[in-house]
Order: structure tokens, then sequence, then C-alpha cells
């Protein structure tokens, strides 16, 4: 009687194509802790926002390759760790010099600056807590906020709220459609198209900022 192989389990990462399934194997890969330092680097650089990361990352803790609670406390901690960056930034330089040497950056603009710095004014201290749910919003705001020597403890109760609310409400999406997985693979088709889109739309737009500098330039230096 022949004895039937066993055949080892398939990752969750399989189900997944394009961009979306090379995203969800990176993370796979990189663990736990590897969401972390994706949160860190993407609070104070955003090359992939949190929107993707997180609910790839419950999607695939629901499968059972992670763990949910391990991954929300990684994510938030590597969201506070990037804010306190930002906010020391902010305390040692002040807010122009920071927002001056920040904007250099690629991909980084002074009017995202000034908006979450005029949130900031606006708000107070809660903007640091309602700030962290708004995209454009949430990495800057710390940096005013620094500037401004916001007390630490305040700053870190309302940084480590506010990111684990987000955190968790987009894990949380994402192990919801780790239940669904008809719709995980629509999610994933859709969202392939929504990176493909924004990738054409950054390279127009990283064009056109270039052009728009280069003219700056002539016209300042026909100017002198």
């Amino acid at each position: 009687m022949t004895m039937p192989l066993l055949m080892p389990a398939a990752s969750a990462t399989e189900d997944l194509g394009g961009i979306v399934g090379f995203a969800a194997k990176a993370i796979d890969a990189l663990g736990e802790w590897g969401v972390g330092l994706f949160t860190l680097v993407e609070t104070i650089f955003p090359p992939i926002p949190s929107e993707v990361i997180l609910p790839l990352a419950g999607y695939l803790a629901r499968q059972g390759d992670m763990n949910l609670a391990l991954v929300f406390f990684t994510s938030t901690l590597g969201a506070y760790l990037g804010a306190l960056l930002l906010y020391w930034l902010g305390a040692r330089l002040g807010l122009e010099r920071s927002i001056r040497w920040l904007s250099k950056v690629p991909l980084m603009e002074r009017e995202d600056f000034e908006k979450a710095a005029r949130w900031f004014e606006r708000h107070g201290k809660p903007a640091i807590f309602f700030g962290r749910l708004i995209p454009g919003v949430r990495s800057l705001i710390s940096l005013p906020a620094g500037a401004e020597k916001m007390n630490l403890l305040s700053f870190s109760i309302f940084t480590l709220c506010g990111s684990g609310l987000w955190n968790g409400l987009l894990l949380g999406f994402g192990a919801l459609l780790g239940t669904q997985y008809k719709v995980i693979e629509q999610y994933s088709r859709y969202l392939n198209y929504a990176v493909y889109a924004a990738v054409a739309v950054l390279a127009v737009w990283v064009i056109a900022r270039a052009v728009r500098r280069r003219k700056s330039a002539r016209a300042t230096s026909s100017l002198n």
C-alpha cells in the first residue's frame, strides 16, 4: 500500500500577484519586526504607505503566517520612533530650518510641512492624536510639535494612541479580508492597478517638478 506524500502547506502570499504579491512576500520574509521597520521608514519618508503594508500584514497574520499582536506592537513602535526622530529634528533645528532641510529630500514638498504646521497651530496638542489619522499630516505633524517644545510625555501618549488606532484599523481590515479569499483576490487585483497608476502619476509629477525647478532657476539667474 502506497503511503500518501505529505505536501507542505502553501504560503498565503502565493495567492497574491503583481506588486501587491511582491510586497506581501517581502513582508512575510522580513517578519513582524520587518513590518515595524517599514512603518518607521514610512513615518519619515513614505516609499510604501502604511495603507498598503499593514492590511497585507493583517491578512498574513489571519492566515497564520504572522503574529497579529506582535505586528501591532512593532508597527506602533516603528511609527512612534519615526515620529520621535522628527520631533527631535524640529526641536533641534527649529521649524523653518528643518522644513528647509527636509524639503530637499525627494518626494518631500515644503507645502506638506507647512500644512502640518498649520494643523498643529490650529488644533494644538490634540492635533498629534487626530493628525495620525490623516494622510499627509500623519507623519509630519511631529515636526512643529518638536519645534514648539511640546511636552514629550504628552507627545508620546498622543502619538502612541493615534498611531495605535490607525495601525489597528488597517491590520483589522487586512485580517477581515483574510477570511474572504475571493475578496482578497479582488482587493489584490484592484490594489495592483492603483499602485501602477500611482507610479505613473508619481513619475509625471517628478518630471514636472524638475522642469519647474529648472525654469525657476533659469528665471532667477536671468534676473541676476
